[in-house]
This record gives C-alpha cells, sequence and structure tokens, in this order.
C-alpha cells in the first residue's frame, strides 16, 4: 500500500523544519545578538577594564568610533573569543589571559572595530530575512510536489517534494554561513587598515589564527570549510600574511610598561578565575619581576595568609606608589581582614590616583565605609556609591550596596528604589517593578525618584509582549 500524507500533516512538518531553520540561523545571529549578550557571564574590575579601554581607544578612532559610545564589556569565559552586540564588544577573559603580548589582544578588537564600522550586524539580520525567504519558498515548492503525489498516489514526486523542503532550507543555510564568512574576511582587512593608522603591528592578529590553526590540528577534526561561519585559520592566515608583512610597522614590538601591565593583567585573571594550579603556571611563564610579585600577593591573599598578602601588598605600593590597583589590593585585603577603616583610607587613594575614573573603586571605598557602620561612615557610604553608579550607571551590584546603606539609615524609600535599580540593570524586569512600585509609594509624586520609579513599571523587555 503506498504511503499518502495530508496537508495538514505536511503544513505541520514543514513548519517545524521552518521553525529548525531559524533556530540555526538564530544562533548565528545570537552570537552577536543582544539576547546571547545578556545571557554571559560578566566580570568586573577597574584595573582590567581600563587597560583594555586603553588598547581600543585608538582603535575606535581610526575606525570612525570614536564618539560613537561603544563599550567594552569582560565576559568570565576561558575559551579564546571575542563578539560584539549593538554598541558593545564582549571579550572573554580566556583571550586576555591567553594572548601573551597586548598587540594580539588589539588585533582581537580592531577585528570587532570593523564588524561595528562595516554594520555587519544589521546587514546580517537582513541576510537572515532572505534566508528565511529562501526556505518557505522551497518549502511552498515542495508543497505543492507532495500534495501533488499524494493526489495522483506517485510516491515518487510526493518523495522528490520533501527533497525540495530540505533542499531549500540547506541552500539558504549555506547561503547565510557564506555571508557571514564573507564579512569575517572583511573585518579582517579592516582591522590591518586600522592597526597601520594607529602605528601599530599586524603580527599579533597573525599569531592569533596561527594559534587557532595550531589548536585544529592538534584536534585531529575534519572540518567542512562550507559549514563554518568563519574562514578557516589557515585560509585567513594565507589573505593577510603578505599585507601584513608590507606595513611599516609588522616589526614594532609594545612599549615595555605596556606589555608589564598586560603581564598583570593575565596573571590577576589567573589567580581570580582558574585557581592556585592555573595561577602558578602564568607566574612560572612571565618575565616580569614586578608582575610575577603582583600575581603571588593575590594569589596569598585569596589562598594564604592576610598578613603576608599584606605585606607583600606594602612592598608592590613601595615600588610603584601610584599604582591604583596596587592600594585596591591593599584595601581588598584589609577589607578581608574586617578593618574597614583601614581599607577605606586604601581605596580612597586608589580612587584619587586612579587616571581612568573607573565607577568600581568609589563603589568599593562605600563598601569599606558602609562595613563601618557609623552614622557619619554611612553618609560617606551613600556619597562614594552614588558617585560610583554617576560613572558606572549599570553596576547592578553597587545598587545593592547603596540600598543597603539606605536601609542602615533607615530610608526605605530610596532603598527600594535603589533595590528596583539593581534588579533592573541586573536583568530581574518583574523584580524591578515590583520594588519601584514600593518606592513609589514612599516618594513625593512627580520627584526624581518618583518619576525613575515609573520609568522602570513602564518599561518593556525589547522582544517581550506586557
Amino acid at each position: 500500500m503506498q504511503s499518502q500524507i495530508s496537508l495538514p500533516r505536511f503544513l505541520a512538518r514543514t513548519a517545524r523544519a521552518l521553525v529548525a531553520f531559524a533556530l540555526t540561523a538564530g544562533l548565528a545571529l545570537g552570537s552577536t545578538g543582544a539576547a546571547h549578550a545578556q545571557r554571559v557571564p560578566i566580570v568586573r574590575d577597574a584595573e582590567i577594564e581600563a587597560l583594555v579601554r586603553e588598547y581600543a581607544r585608538p582603535i575606535l578612532k581610526a575606525a570612525g568610533l570614536a564618539n560613537s559610545g561603544i563599550t567594552i564589556v569582560l565576559v568570565n569565559d576561558p575559551a579564546f573569543n571575542a563578539f560584539v552586540a549593538g554598541r558593545r564588544i564582549f571579550v572573554n577573559t580566556g583571550t586576555l589571559m591567553t594572548a601573551e603580548t597586548p598587540n594580539e589582544v588589539i588585533g582581537v578588537l580592531a577585528h570587532e572595530a570593523g564588524h561595528i564600522a562595516g554594520g555587519h550586524q544589521e546587514r546580517l539580520r537582513d541576510q537572515l530575512e532572505r534566508a528565511q525567504t529562501m526556505a518557505i519558498v522551497a518549502a511552498l515548492l515542495g508543497a505543492g510536489a507532495m500534495v501533488a503525489g499524494a493526489a495522483t498516489d506517485t510516491s515518487g514526486l510526493g518523495a522528490a517534494g520533501a527533497g525540495i523542503v530540505a533542499g531549500g532550507s540547506e541552500f539558504a543555510r549555506r547561503g547565510l554561513l557564506g555571508y557571514q564568512r564573507s564579512e569575517e574576511s572583511t573585518a579582517d582587512r579592516s582591522a590591518i587598515t586600522y592597526l597601520n593608522a594607529t602605528g601599530q603591528s599586524s603580527r599579533g592578529m597573525l599569531k592569533t589564527f596561527q594559534r587557532f590553526q595550531s589548536a585544529l590540528s592538534l584536534s585531529g577534526a575534519r572540518v567542512d570549510p562550507y559549514q563554518v561561519s568563519h574562514p578557516m585559520p589557515r585560509e585567513r592566515i594565507a589573505n593577510l600574511e603578505t599585507l601584513a608583512k608590507s606595513s611599516p610597522y609588522f616589526d614594532k614590538l609594545d612599549p615595555p610598561a605596556l606589555q608589564q601591565r598586560h603581564d598583570m593583567m593575565r596573571v590577576k585573571i589567573a589567580v581570580y578565575t582558574q585557581g592556585q594550579a592555573a595561577a602558578s603556571r602564568t607566574l612560572r611563564n612571565l618575565n616580569d619581576p614586578l608582575a610575577t610579585r603582583y600575581g603571588d600577593a593575590q594569589a596569598t591573599y585569596l589562598y594564604g595568609d592576610l598578613r603576608s598578602s599584606l605585606g607583600k601588598a606594602d612592598a608592590l605600593i613601595k615600588a610603584q606608589p601610584k599604582n591604583p590597583y596596587f592600594h585596591e589590593l591593599r584595601g581588598d585585603i584589609l577589607m578581608k581582614s574586617n578593618k574597614p577603616a583601614a581599607a577605606a583610607e586604601s581605596y580612597a587613594t586608589a580612587v584619587r590616583l586612579d587616571p581612568a575614573r573607573s565607577g568600581i573603586l568609589p563603589i568599593a571605598l562605600g563598601q569599606a565605609y558602609l562595613a563601618m557602620g557609623t552614622p557619619d561612615s554611612l553618609k560617606k557610604a551613600v556619597a562614594e556609591i552614588r558617585k560610583g553608579l554617576d560613572n558606572d550607571r549599570e553596576n547592578s551590584a553597587g545598587y545593592r550596596y547603596l540600598a543597603q546603606a539606605y536601609g542602615m539609615q533607615g530610608d526605605v524609600a530610596d532603598a527600594e528604589l535603589a533595590t528596583a535599580e539593581g534588579h533592573f540593570y541586573g536583568g530581574a524586569y518583574k523584580d524591578a517593578k515590583i520594588f519601584a512600585a514600593r518606592a513609589q509609594t514612599k516618594l513625593k509624586r512627580g520627584s526624581p525618584g518618583w518619576v525613575r520609579a515609573q520609568d522602570i513599571i513602564n518599561y518593556k523587555q525589547p522582544g517581550k509582549k506586557k
């Protein structure tokens, strides 16, 4: 007996195929999409953020993005990766820790800047819509063949119709991947343009691709170059090597002071995210004595003796008295030693010396004042935390400390509004609306706090229905 397929069953099956295709294409977009960006584990650190922004600043200027509100976000992920979402460049901590020189990270940032300057995200959305349209057309053609086959008891025609559906979706998917590969190549070339414009070497970019090629070779994996969204590493090296080596800056090295800060960043990431074993390996591979001592002081703080770590921090400060992050480390040690007054002094020095004016350091100072718990220190805590939030508005943890300070002062309305802000910037919009509504009942109608609470209550998450 010949099998037949009803039109409703076919449409349901086709719908499932289209949904599967859309999800597959969506994953390609998701790597640079805001939804993905909201799910990544973010890590905050004043020192690392300041250094990476310093790496990016001349590149963004060369790309015409200096005044475009581009921000850089650190992702707590050991993989070597970076991606773009909107006006944000996300960089994995694994990228920063693996890269042996600043130039390697700068090459990654230049590539991502190329995506933003080239409008690749917007174009990718257009390509996704086109690919979905192609899949729909293929599905309709296949539907006609399958219905005709069912009506005439011609099983071969029905099978051909199913093949049209599957083939159309695969053709659309390959087209989308091919488009992404071309955009990656364009971003690579743009990156070299930016590096040349800023008088920097593109050697780091080539080293990154060589690292990918080595990892791929060691894995033994056989990859179909037409089934991936990025060009193969060997192909990227071949396309860029001549262009990179023709630059007068190819052999230019990073300044020693910048390399030292880079090494300090690498060991800091290893200590705080990879554990003692990884930290020890990184320390052994460092050539800079001060960076080695910095990593050792942090490892001692986290895993060893607080008194010993304080002595090591003091020695670092003696070597570089104007380094704000050595004073920050001293403050961290004193806070963990339950000495908030002394910690406040160290944090205050860090805030004063910080050229980047990070919002993180004033918030840390506010935490120390908060731990002191006196009426005067609570006032200082509110002032410092608010100062930090003025520079770092989306610091959700800062709002929690601000809410605690207000609560200890008996200011319930502002405590609830700060809690609402913390939930809002943490992505917990339902909780944010609840606390905003509670705060609004205690705030004067029309006051700035009342208006902000109303904004949170009325906020509609993109892509969500009310």
